[in-house]
Protein backbone atom coordinates (compact mmCIF):
# COMPACT_ATOMS: atom_id res chain seq x y z
CA UNK A 1 0.00 0.00 0.00
CA UNK A 2 1.87 3.35 -1.43
CA UNK A 3 0.18 6.14 1.63
CA UNK A 4 0.45 10.06 1.14
CA UNK A 5 0.52 12.26 4.56
CA UNK A 6 -0.83 15.32 3.08
CA UNK A 7 -0.71 16.77 6.18
CA UNK A 8 1.35 16.21 9.05
CA UNK A 9 3.29 18.56 11.84
CA UNK A 10 6.39 16.74 12.06
CA UNK A 11 8.64 19.59 13.69
CA UNK A 12 6.39 19.57 16.66
CA UNK A 13 7.77 18.71 20.09
CA UNK A 14 5.99 15.95 20.85
CA UNK A 15 8.12 14.03 18.36
CA UNK A 16 11.42 15.56 19.61
CA UNK A 17 12.44 12.36 21.50
CA UNK A 18 12.04 9.97 18.74
CA UNK A 19 11.35 11.64 15.20
CA UNK A 20 13.75 9.57 12.74
CA UNK A 21 12.06 6.23 14.28
CA UNK A 22 8.24 8.02 13.78
CA UNK A 23 9.70 8.58 10.02
CA UNK A 24 11.01 5.35 9.72
CA UNK A 25 7.97 3.87 10.87
CA UNK A 26 5.86 6.01 8.49
CA UNK A 27 8.00 4.58 5.38
CA UNK A 28 8.10 0.90 6.81
CA UNK A 29 3.83 1.76 6.63
CA UNK A 30 3.96 2.91 3.06
CA UNK A 31 4.15 6.47 2.83
CA UNK A 32 5.80 7.36 0.68
CA UNK A 33 5.39 11.39 0.57
CA UNK A 34 4.65 13.49 3.36
CA UNK A 35 3.89 17.01 3.07
CA UNK A 36 5.46 18.57 6.82
CA UNK A 37 3.00 21.98 7.63
CA UNK A 38 4.97 25.06 8.50
CA UNK A 39 2.96 26.76 10.50
CA UNK A 40 5.40 26.32 13.73
CA UNK A 41 4.29 26.73 17.27
CA UNK A 42 4.51 30.72 16.66
CA UNK A 43 6.04 32.90 13.97
CA UNK A 44 9.17 32.57 15.68
CA UNK A 45 9.65 29.12 13.58
CA UNK A 46 8.53 30.42 9.96
CA UNK A 47 10.98 27.73 8.84
CA UNK A 48 10.15 24.68 10.83
CA UNK A 49 9.14 22.89 8.24
CA UNK A 50 11.93 23.45 5.62
CA UNK A 51 14.56 21.77 7.02
CA UNK A 52 12.58 17.97 7.19
CA UNK A 53 12.44 18.90 3.37
CA UNK A 54 16.04 19.71 2.84
CA UNK A 55 17.18 16.44 4.07
CA UNK A 56 14.30 13.89 2.94
CA UNK A 57 13.55 13.60 -0.48
CA UNK A 58 10.41 12.25 -0.10
CA UNK A 59 8.97 14.96 2.36
CA UNK A 60 7.63 18.53 1.06
CA UNK A 61 6.98 21.75 3.11
CA UNK A 62 4.67 24.32 3.32
CA UNK A 63 5.45 27.79 4.91
CA UNK A 64 2.35 30.21 6.65
CA UNK A 65 1.11 31.64 9.95
CA UNK A 66 -1.66 29.62 11.77
CA UNK A 67 -5.09 31.86 12.55
CA UNK A 68 -4.34 30.74 16.51
CA UNK A 69 -1.33 32.87 16.01
CA UNK A 70 -2.18 35.77 13.42
CA UNK A 71 -1.97 38.22 16.46
CA UNK A 72 1.51 37.76 17.15
CA UNK A 73 2.15 38.65 12.92
CA UNK A 74 4.09 41.46 11.96
CA UNK A 75 5.20 42.87 8.73
CA UNK A 76 8.94 41.45 9.25
CA UNK A 77 6.98 38.44 9.57
CA UNK A 78 5.30 38.91 6.68
CA UNK A 79 8.62 39.78 4.68
CA UNK A 80 10.16 36.22 6.07
CA UNK A 81 7.34 34.49 4.78
CA UNK A 82 7.86 35.78 1.08
CA UNK A 83 11.40 34.61 1.16
CA UNK A 84 10.33 31.17 2.35
CA UNK A 85 8.02 30.70 0.10
CA UNK A 86 10.32 31.00 -2.50
CA UNK A 87 12.47 27.63 -1.34
CA UNK A 88 12.41 25.46 -3.74
CA UNK A 89 11.35 22.13 -1.66
CA UNK A 90 8.40 24.53 -0.48
CA UNK A 91 4.88 23.53 -2.88
CA UNK A 92 1.76 24.90 -0.54
CA UNK A 93 1.05 27.94 1.29
CA UNK A 94 -0.52 27.88 5.16
CA UNK A 95 -2.13 26.40 7.12
CA UNK A 96 -3.76 30.00 7.01
CA UNK A 97 -7.63 30.61 7.69
CA UNK A 98 -9.92 31.19 10.58
CA UNK A 99 -10.91 29.37 13.83
CA UNK A 100 -13.55 30.54 15.43
CA UNK A 101 -13.83 27.91 17.84
CA UNK A 102 -10.78 28.66 20.42
CA UNK A 103 -10.26 32.71 19.38
CA UNK A 104 -6.94 32.76 19.87
CA UNK A 105 -6.38 35.62 17.91
CA UNK A 106 -9.22 38.23 17.82
CA UNK A 107 -11.51 37.31 14.51
CA UNK A 108 -10.92 40.73 12.39
CA UNK A 109 -7.29 40.03 12.81
CA UNK A 110 -7.29 36.60 11.80
CA UNK A 111 -9.38 37.57 8.67
CA UNK A 112 -6.50 40.45 7.77
CA UNK A 113 -3.95 38.19 8.32
CA UNK A 114 -5.60 35.55 6.11
CA UNK A 115 -6.27 38.26 3.39
CA UNK A 116 -2.11 39.24 4.13
CA UNK A 117 -1.33 35.70 3.07
CA UNK A 118 -3.51 35.28 0.40
CA UNK A 119 -1.41 37.85 -1.14
CA UNK A 120 1.48 36.30 -0.20
CA UNK A 121 0.63 33.06 -1.85
CA UNK A 122 -0.30 34.48 -5.37
CA UNK A 123 2.13 36.15 -5.72
CA UNK A 124 4.32 33.00 -4.99
CA UNK A 125 2.23 31.01 -7.05
CA UNK A 126 1.56 28.72 -4.05
CA UNK A 127 -1.85 27.16 -3.58
CA UNK A 128 -2.89 26.77 0.12
CA UNK A 129 -3.80 24.85 2.57
CA UNK A 130 -6.79 26.05 4.57
CA UNK A 131 -7.63 25.62 8.46
CA UNK A 132 -10.84 26.14 9.27
CA UNK A 133 -13.07 25.36 12.18
CA UNK A 134 -16.53 27.50 13.01
CA UNK A 135 -15.97 29.44 10.72
CA UNK A 136 -16.93 28.34 7.62
CA UNK A 137 -18.91 31.05 5.91
CA UNK A 138 -16.68 33.40 6.62
CA UNK A 139 -14.09 31.35 5.13
CA UNK A 140 -15.39 30.26 2.31
CA UNK A 141 -16.83 33.87 1.36
CA UNK A 142 -13.26 35.05 1.52
CA UNK A 143 -11.78 32.29 -0.63
CA UNK A 144 -14.33 33.50 -3.30
CA UNK A 145 -13.76 36.69 -3.45
CA UNK A 146 -9.93 36.64 -2.59
CA UNK A 147 -8.47 33.66 -3.45
CA UNK A 148 -10.30 32.17 -6.58
CA UNK A 149 -9.16 34.33 -9.09
CA UNK A 150 -6.22 33.39 -8.55
CA UNK A 151 -7.23 29.87 -9.68
CA UNK A 152 -4.35 28.33 -7.76
CA UNK A 153 -6.78 26.30 -5.71
CA UNK A 154 -5.44 24.09 -2.51
CA UNK A 155 -6.79 21.92 0.33
CA UNK A 156 -9.49 22.21 2.59
CA UNK A 157 -7.37 20.48 5.43
CA UNK A 158 -9.07 18.33 7.96
CA UNK A 159 -12.38 18.76 6.54
CA UNK A 160 -15.38 19.63 9.47
CA UNK A 161 -18.33 20.76 7.41
CA UNK A 162 -20.69 19.79 5.21
CA UNK A 163 -21.22 18.21 1.48
CA UNK A 164 -22.22 22.04 0.37
CA UNK A 165 -18.97 23.78 1.14
CA UNK A 166 -17.32 20.76 0.41
CA UNK A 167 -18.66 20.94 -3.22
CA UNK A 168 -18.44 24.62 -3.07
CA UNK A 169 -14.76 23.92 -2.34
CA UNK A 170 -14.40 21.91 -5.13
CA UNK A 171 -15.72 24.85 -7.63
CA UNK A 172 -12.76 26.99 -6.22
CA UNK A 173 -9.97 24.83 -7.34
CA UNK A 174 -9.65 22.99 -3.34
CA UNK A 175 -9.39 19.47 -2.83
CA UNK A 176 -11.27 18.02 0.36
CA UNK A 177 -8.52 16.13 2.74
CA UNK A 178 -9.52 13.89 5.60
CA UNK A 179 -8.07 13.50 8.76
CA UNK A 180 -8.09 11.01 11.90
CA UNK A 181 -11.38 12.45 13.01
CA UNK A 182 -13.45 10.75 10.03
CA UNK A 183 -12.78 7.30 11.63
CA UNK A 184 -14.47 8.40 15.04
CA UNK A 185 -18.13 6.34 15.23
CA UNK A 186 -19.52 9.86 16.05
CA UNK A 187 -18.06 11.29 12.36
CA UNK A 188 -20.58 9.47 10.44
CA UNK A 189 -21.57 12.63 8.46
CA UNK A 190 -17.72 13.39 7.18
CA UNK A 191 -17.72 9.44 6.23
CA UNK A 192 -20.97 10.96 4.04
CA UNK A 193 -19.25 13.82 2.74
CA UNK A 194 -16.46 11.51 1.57
CA UNK A 195 -18.75 8.84 0.34
CA UNK A 196 -20.26 11.16 -1.79
CA UNK A 197 -17.52 13.62 -3.50
CA UNK A 198 -15.49 12.22 -6.43
CA UNK A 199 -12.62 10.46 -5.61
CA UNK A 200 -10.31 12.08 -7.37
CA UNK A 201 -11.09 15.35 -5.52
CA UNK A 202 -10.22 13.45 -2.12
CA UNK A 203 -6.78 13.49 0.06
CA UNK A 204 -6.00 11.72 3.21
CA UNK A 205 -3.70 13.05 6.20
CA UNK A 206 -3.05 12.33 9.43
CA UNK A 207 -2.62 15.84 10.96
CA UNK A 208 0.24 14.69 13.32
CA UNK A 209 0.63 14.78 16.10
CA UNK A 210 -3.01 15.15 16.84
CA UNK A 211 -6.23 13.50 16.26
CA UNK A 212 -5.22 9.85 16.29
CA UNK A 213 -7.68 7.44 14.83
CA UNK A 214 -10.05 5.18 16.34
CA UNK A 215 -7.95 2.59 18.11
CA UNK A 216 -5.10 4.75 18.54
CA UNK A 217 -7.10 7.49 20.58
CA UNK A 218 -5.53 9.30 23.75
CA UNK A 219 -1.70 8.93 22.11
CA UNK A 220 0.10 10.93 19.97
CA UNK A 221 -1.08 10.14 16.14
CA UNK A 222 1.74 9.90 13.49
CA UNK A 223 2.19 9.64 9.60
CA UNK A 224 2.18 5.52 10.16
CA UNK A 225 -1.60 5.91 10.73
CA UNK A 226 -2.62 7.50 7.95
CA UNK A 227 -3.63 4.08 6.97
CA UNK A 228 -6.07 3.86 9.04
CA UNK A 229 -7.78 7.27 7.14
CA UNK A 230 -7.83 5.22 4.01
CA UNK A 231 -9.31 2.17 5.67
CA UNK A 232 -12.34 4.68 7.15
CA UNK A 233 -13.26 5.78 3.16
CA UNK A 234 -12.72 2.43 1.88
CA UNK A 235 -16.00 1.38 4.09
CA UNK A 236 -18.31 3.77 2.95
CA UNK A 237 -17.07 3.50 -0.83
CA UNK A 238 -17.24 -0.15 -1.33
CA UNK A 239 -13.34 -0.03 -1.83
CA UNK A 240 -10.61 -1.78 -0.86
CA UNK A 241 -8.39 0.64 1.47
CA UNK A 242 -5.43 -0.07 -1.35
CA UNK A 243 -7.84 1.71 -3.78
CA UNK A 244 -8.38 4.62 -1.98
CA UNK A 245 -4.82 4.64 -0.53
CA UNK A 246 -3.72 4.89 -4.57
CA UNK A 247 -6.17 7.04 -5.47
CA UNK A 248 -5.28 9.99 -3.01
CA UNK A 249 -1.88 9.29 -3.50
CA UNK A 250 -2.15 10.04 -7.26
CA UNK A 251 -4.50 13.02 -6.51
CA UNK A 252 -2.04 14.55 -4.36
CA UNK A 253 1.11 14.09 -7.43
CA UNK A 254 -1.41 14.91 -9.92
CA UNK A 255 -2.00 18.45 -8.12
CA UNK A 256 1.38 19.14 -6.78
CA UNK A 257 2.44 17.73 -10.18
CA UNK A 258 4.84 15.86 -8.33
CA UNK A 259 6.51 12.72 -10.18
CA UNK A 260 5.90 9.01 -8.83
CA UNK A 261 8.89 7.97 -6.24
CA UNK A 262 11.19 5.25 -7.90
CA UNK A 263 10.72 1.93 -6.97
CA UNK A 264 13.30 0.65 -4.13
CA UNK A 265 14.73 4.22 -3.80
CA UNK A 266 16.58 4.87 -0.21
CA UNK A 267 15.89 8.63 -0.47
CA UNK A 268 16.37 9.94 2.57
CA UNK A 269 19.17 12.83 2.63
CA UNK A 270 19.33 15.46 -0.41
CA UNK A 271 22.13 17.36 1.46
Amino acid sequence: MELIDSHAHIDFPQFAEDRDAMLERARAAGVSTLLAIGSGPGPEKLDAAIAFAEQHDWIYATVGTHPHEAKELRPAHLEQLAKLAQHPRVIAYGEIGLDYFYDHSPRDVQQRVFREQMELAASAKLPLIIHCRDAWGDCLEMLDKFWKPAGLGGILHCFTSTLEDAQRGLGMGFLISFAGNSTYPKAQNLRDVAKALPLASLLIETDSPFLAPQGYRGKRNEPANVREVAKAIASVRNLAADDVAAATAENFRRFFKLQAPAVGRAGTRLL
